[in-house]
């Protein structure tokens, strides 16, 4: 028997290995999890900064219950797409100064920086943008509250005028609001129930009301394509868009310099253009083979038609642009000009191309033969146009002529078209590129070959063109052919063939680049035909306001299908137009 006042047995020594199972420790516990909250809500953080810039897919429309909400829902996207375009414009001039920042006096680098960054540019493209997306948003979400669907257009017009008369606007607009509460909350709204009953008070006196057919069975979705969904479905009345992005686009565009609101009012009008004929021809059924080509060739043709003839209805850094890319000289293009106007040209322009170090022999004599007979008393002109041999200096046969500014064109073009095939991969998909390199690289270097030989042929084809209709007329006159048929080759309406027969050269590009090449020119034929067009009086001149007005037409446009039938706007618009507007 053990002695009482023995202790207590000893404790067993801890083994050696380390414990099988997991020892807890309360403090530890809770600061892994206090970690874990904290991450959480940093991640969150991040999630709503990173909204405040790029808005994600599938965003939800958002709802406005008054006129106050809309004012607001305005005025918080107006600021925010203020600031991106600030952002993005500031962005764009920075990236262009540090290109040449070589070359500008050190004194000189901190001011041009600052001004790069926080200059008049960056301002008017953040107001421009702001004005646009406060007053688009006001205006959409603001006309279903001012003009509810139950009631007529012409009614509530009458209405409202009433109101304004008797200046009782808001007092009228919140009994109607509470009014269309109480209908929609009330169980007699129901249009099924017969009238006996909303007269009586008993209950046999109503009709039994038919069971509601059951919704058809669709595919579950994520939450994000849900919201995705409810966004595309939840379509407008036409009229809202249409009037809300005419206001708004004719009042922002102001606040751009003069010079930059040309050409976006001719680019929204274009590609207002494009959607409202891609929704009216999907709705009547109506298709048109190779349209985007079509589209092509007719700009093509009246831009042709503009350089050759009358370059002042097209804008100079366009003309220069045009210049490098024909391989054509200046001084051609100004003689054929000056023939095509007025039988006359300035010998001075031969004599430059006299000048020229590469000139090839056999085109020296014939040219020098040309410049004695102009200089002579009295002066012999020759044809209407330009001396095909002044088209091409350097090459002695037109049949020689394909093949060099084919190769010269597409060697230009090359590295052009394959950073703007290769960079944006880069840029928006760097993991695609970085999981299959190869295939990242092959089809930059497949496109890149494509676009660079659709200019090359189009440049060919022209060429062609030209050295052809002024060896036609040569001959023609040779053979002493009819007086109608000289007039209709050496016409000014004859260089639109060749425009247009270039313009097939788009065949060759990628079907997916069609459309978008098609928007690029055919701004820049609308403006060329409409210059001339005023210059024949066919038109008004321009007035003070055109470019506004050119800029509502269009934004009411692009905006009407972008709010009901966005698909039929082309992706690079329709991404656009959603980051900084969002749905509604």
């Amino acid at each position: 028997m053990a002695s009482p006042s023995a202790g207590p047995p000893p404790k067993p020594a801890p083994p050696k290995r380390a414990p099988s199972y997991i020892n807890f420790t309360p403090r530890r516990a809770m600061a892994s999890f206090e970690n874990l909250v904290a991450l959480a809500n940093y991640e969150e953080h991040l999630r709503e900064a990173r909204k405040m810039v790029w808005r994600d897919r599938g965003e939800p429309a958002v709802e406005v219950g008054d006129l106050g909400e809309c004012i607001e829902h305005g005025l918080r996207g107006g600021l925010r797409a203020g600031s991106i375009a600030f952002t993005i414009r500031s962005g764009v001039n920075l990236i262009l100064l540090l290109v040449r920042i070589r070359r500008i006096p050190r004194d000189q680098v901190l001011a041009v920086i600052r001004r790069a960054i926080f200059g008049e540019d960056s301002f008017r493209a953040g107001a421009m943008l702001g004005c646009f997306v406060s007053l688009y948003r006001i205006l959409l979400n603001a006309f279903p509250i001012i003009f509810p669907v139950h009631i007529p257009l012409s009614t509530r017009i009458a209405q409202l005028y009433a109101a304004i008369r008797a200046g009782t606007l808001q007092r009228r607009i919140a009994d109607a609001e509470s009014a269309l509460e109480d209908i929609e909350e009330s169980p007699t709204s129901s249009p099924e129930v017969s009238p006996v009953s909303r007269r009586g008070t008993h209950a046999h006196f109503a009709e039994p009301l038919p069971r509601p057919p059951r919704p058809p069975r669709e595919a579950r979705l994520s939450v994000t394509a849900q919201a995705h969904q409810q966004w595309v479905r939840k379509k407008t009345r036409r009229w809202h868009a249409v009037i809300a992005g005419a206001v708004a686009g004719g009042a922002a565009v102001l606040f751009e310099k003069r010079s930059r609101q040309t050409i976006i009012s001719q680019q929204l009008f274009v590609r207002g253009l494009q959607g409202s004929y891609n929704a009216y021809s999907e709705r009547k059924g109506i298709r048109v083979p190779y349209g985007d080509v079509l589209v092509f060739s007719l700009a093509c043709a009246q831009i042709m038609y503009g350089y050759l003839v009358r370059p002042e209805t097209l804008p100079r850094s366009y003309i220069k642009w045009i210049d490098t890319a024909s391989r054509l000289p200046p001084e051609t293009v100004s003689m054929n000009r000056d023939l095509a106007l007025t039988g006359k040209f300035n010998v001075k322009d031969l004599e430059t191309i006299l000048e020229t170090p590469y000139i090839a022999p056999r085109n020296a004599t014939e040219l020098a033969v040309k410049h004695m007979l102009a200089t002579a008393n009295p002066p012999i002109w020759g044809y209407p146009n330009a001396p095909c041999l002044a088209s091409h200096p350097g090459v002695e046969n037109c049949t020689d002529v394909p093949m060099d500014r084919f190769v010269s064109v597409f060697k230009w073009m090359f590295p052009i078209y394959g950073a703007l095939h290769l960079l944006p991969t880069l840029i928006f998909k760097p993991k695609v590129a970085v999981k299959t390199p190869l295939r990242t690289f092959l089809r930059a270097a497949w496109g890149t070959t494509r676009s660079s030989a659709f200019l090359g042929i189009f440049v060919v084809i022209y060429q062609s063109y030209f050295c052809a209709k002024v060896n036609t007329s040569r001959v023609l006159a040779d053979l002493g052919a009819p007086i109608w048929l000289l007039r209709l080759v050496r016409s000014r309406a004859s260089y639109y063939l060749g425009g247009f027969l270039s313009g097939l050269s788009l065949l060759v590009e990628a079907p997916r680049r069609r459309p978008e090449l098609a928007m690029y020119v055919l701004p820049k034929g609308l403006e060329s035909g409409w210059r001339v067009a005023r210059g024949q009086g066919l038109v008004p001149n321009k007035t003070r306001y055109g470019e506004a007005l050119l800029t509502a037409i269009g934004m009411g446009m692009v905006m009407s299908t972008y709010q009901n039938d966005p698909q039929h706007l082309s992706g690079l618009v329709r991404r656009v137009l959603y980051q900084f507007i969002g749905p509604n």
